[in-house]
């Protein structure tokens, strides 16, 4: 008896010691889904994806320094900035931006803004719900003679990124004074850490409207925004439109599947769509094999997942695309 506890324990120890621990940080914006992912595939494999959800920002300059075996942005790496970092790049997942509102009376889906609206609403042109502008698109809703609290990104973040990309696409204004990035210096709004922070700043703030991935408002019961498309036309933040938008992008290896997909052409196609991306350092092969072992194993298994999330699975032949580029640069 005592022998077959000896064997069963020494079984254990093999396997927990010969299991993979992966480690990887950066963008909260899919951090949902990688979780979802990183559970589903210990339980399979035996192999652990520990994942930190720390802002694009922090994605990069962990990768970079390597302190971590992956990293993830929302914000794509142009060819510069990848050879400096010595890192090769690939797109996860498709998500989408959403406004979020905390207005009492309003229900998901019921408030229309238009996106020029919504850049002055961040510029602080627009400071109280009853404005008439707002009102103008919103006959029959009984909007608040209250002020807006404008609520933003306190870290430095992949969200911000393609969200300002979206605000200097729809205003001049916003593209002269504030231009894109992944932190900039806002003219107004409070501020909070990560996709988490900004939804219990929502959730908590009466009368505030705030940006963030769609899966933390679904996961959190948060009313979105309706807003207008590159056309002109009204659309509803929902998977169709999100799909809309998403079938738009072109991808190419040749430039490590740089792409920003905010503001697409379609009469339904969601403005505030963004692909995220992962990080592989050039100089680990044998760690980025693990790596992409499970991103392998995310991209035959785990879409019905983050569909369920809110996210849009990448395309077959996306994927595919993805693996050749995986051969192409000596990985498995």
């Amino acid at each position: 008896m005592l022998e077959r506890i000896i064997v069963l324990l020494l079984l254990s120890f093999i396997s927990v010691f010969g299991a993979d621990k992966i480690n990887g940080a950066g963008a909260s914006f899919p951090a949902p889904a990688y979780f979802g992912w990183a559970y589903s595939y210990e339980q399979e494999t035996g192999n652990q994806i520990n994942y930190q959800s720390i802002g694009s920002g922090g994605g990069v300059k962990q990768i970079t320094s390597r302190v971590v075996d992956f990293g993830a942005s929302d914000e794509p790496l142009d060819k510069k900035s990848i050879a400096e970092a010595k890192v090769l790049q690939f797109p996860s997942l498709i998500g989408s931006i959403v406004l979020a509102h905390n207005i009492d009376g309003i229900k998901d889906g019921e408030l229309k803004l238009k996106n020029e609206i919504l850049a002055d609403i961040y510029l602080g042109k627009i400071t109280r719900w009853n404005d008439e502008k707002i009102a103008k698109d919103n006959p029959t809703l009984k909007l608040p003679n209250s002020v807006i609290t404008v609520v933003r990104r306190s870290d430095g973040s992949g969200t911000t990124y393609n969200f300002t990309s979206f605000l200097a696409g729809v205003s001049k204004e916003w593209a002269d004074n504030y231009g894109v990035g992944k932190a900039i210096d806002w003219p107004v709004g409070i501020a909070a850490k990560g996709n988490e922070g900004v939804t219990s700043m929502i959730a908590q703030t009466p009368n505030s409207i705030g940006y963030l991935e769609n899966a933390y408002a679904l996961k959190n019961n948060l009313a979105r925004t309706t807003l207008s498309t590159k056309n002109g036309k009204w659309v509803k933040p929902n998977d169709d439109n999100f799909k809309s938008a998403a079938k738009m992008a072109k991808w190419s290896k040749t430039d490590d599947f740089y792409q920003i997909l905010v503001l697409q052409d379609g009469d339904n196609a969601y403005p505030i769509v963004a692909a995220t991306f992962i990080l592989l350092p050039t100089d680990k092969s044998a760690m980025n094999n693990k790596i992409i072992n499970f991103f392998n194993w995310a991209f035959d298994k785990g879409d019905d997942m983050i569909a369920k999330l809110g996210y849009v699975p990448l395309p077959l032949e996306t994927k595919n695309l993805i693996r050749e580029y995986w051969k192409d640069n000596g990985l498995k």
